[in-house]
């Protein structure tokens, strides 16, 4: 324990040099497409003119390196640092390209700690506006790590329409705040689906219950995104949507998160200090 930390309490989070803003993007549960916001998010922010990284967290389930199309293996330089890969603009890492294949990832609590210690802390991200982390649904010892760890700006909390869905977005909310992590707002993805056919919207999963969650804890809706093939099969490609620009297919309501995120970012500035919680 740092000298001075008293017990119980987490030390004084760091911010990682040369990065400007930090961004956790977390879901209460999986399945809400939480890593296609997180990809396209990130992308749409290299195409607003920005400098962006993106560390894929999520280490047992390491997909943005698929939605990406980027088999690429970082390279390490003579002092143990960690180079990231170039993947259409962005400066990313991820399990999934040290760990290609099938073979699963089967760690306990300490070494998920070192390896997020060490995308954090060992890689050369360089000088960056935003730096994007998609985490492991839930509420685990990635996500306790990263609030350890650094000082992060803010936190996008995903989530569907659906009630079992907005059960578990409360307790994402919750954590970011018993640790002082400013939540930026919500997502409600695949929000509605427009009928190919007679053009009506569809609500398959429901619609609106985002934007309750978000009122009720005193956050902003920062987008709703649709029900769209296109989104998807972006991602099974390798070939996002966001990367084609904001006047793409499908692309519209992923560029005004990307622009609510920065909007928020800019009105809430850095959070360097540690919290005075107690952490299991």
């Amino acid at each position: 324990m740092p000298p001075g930390t008293k017990p119980g309490q987490m030390p004084e989070r760091q911010p990682i040099p040369g990065v400007k803003n930090l961004i956790a993007v977390a879901s209460g549960k999986g399945g809400v497409g939480k890593t296609t916001v997180a990809v396209n998010l990130a992308l749409a922010l290299v195409k607003l003119g920005h400098k962006v990284g993106l560390l894929d967290a999520d280490v047992y389930g390491p997909n943005v390196p698929i939605m990406l199309g980027s088999t690429t293996e970082p390279m390490a330089t003579g002092q143990q640092r960690i180079i990231p890969v170039d993947a259409q603009g962005l400066k990313m890492i991820s399990m999934g390209l040290l760990n290609p294949g099938d073979k699963p990832v089967i760690w306990r609590g300490p070494m998920l700690h070192s390896v997020i210690t060490q995308f954090l802390r060992q890689v050369e991200w360089g000088e960056l506006d935003y730096l994007v982390i998609d985490l492991p649904p839930g509420t685990g010892d990635v996500q306790l790590t990263l609030i350890q760890t650094v000082a992060v700006t803010g936190a996008v909390v995903v989530t569907t329409p659906s009630t079992v869905a907005l059960a578990d977005v409360r307790k994402a909310i919750e954590m970011f705040r018993q640790v002082n992590v400013e939540v930026l707002g919500v997502v409600e993805n695949m929000s509605t689906f427009s009928c190919p056919h007679c053009g009506k919207p569809v609500d398959i999963f429901g619609h609106g219950e985002g934007s309750k969650a978000a009122i009720e804890y005193g956050v902003p809706l920062l987008g709703e995104v649709e029900i769209d093939p296109r989104i998807r099969i972006g991602g099974d490609t390798g070939k996002p949507v966001a990367a084609q620009g904001e006047a793409a297919p499908a692309a519209q309501s992923l560029y005004r998160v990307a622009k609510a995120v920065a909007a928020r970012l800019a009105e809430v500035g850095a959070t360097s200090s540690g919290p005075t919680v107690q952490i299991d």
